[in-house]
């Protein structure tokens, strides 16, 4: 199952985009070619299958933290309920 991508911003300068994920949904694999920040809009956990192995990223809705442009993953929903979050790429 697919998450789910709603934009909200396109402009010169960002991207902004909020994700949801039914539980076991996934981004499918893909490389981010921007640096970005990520507000989760939920608590919970998500599986992350990256280049050197799976792991498993607990995060606490408005705690945001940044990655740097080239991050390679495909990302999981690994809760038994939705997942939501708010990712703003910056161009």
């Amino acid at each position: 199952m697919q998450a789910t991508a709603h934009l909200q911003v396109d402009n010169e300068r960002v991207i902004v985009t909020e994700w949801r994920f039914a539980p076991g949904a996934q981004t499918g694999h893909h490389v981010h070619g921007h640096d970005y920040v990520v507000v989760p809009l939920t608590s919970g956990t998500l599986r992350l299958v990256e280049p050197d192995g799976t792991r498993d990223a607990v995060l606490q809705a408005g705690v945001s933290y940044a990655r740097m442009a080239g991050v390679a993953h495909n990302v999981i929903n690994a809760n038994d309920y939705e997942f939501r979050f708010i990712e703003i790429e910056i161009k």
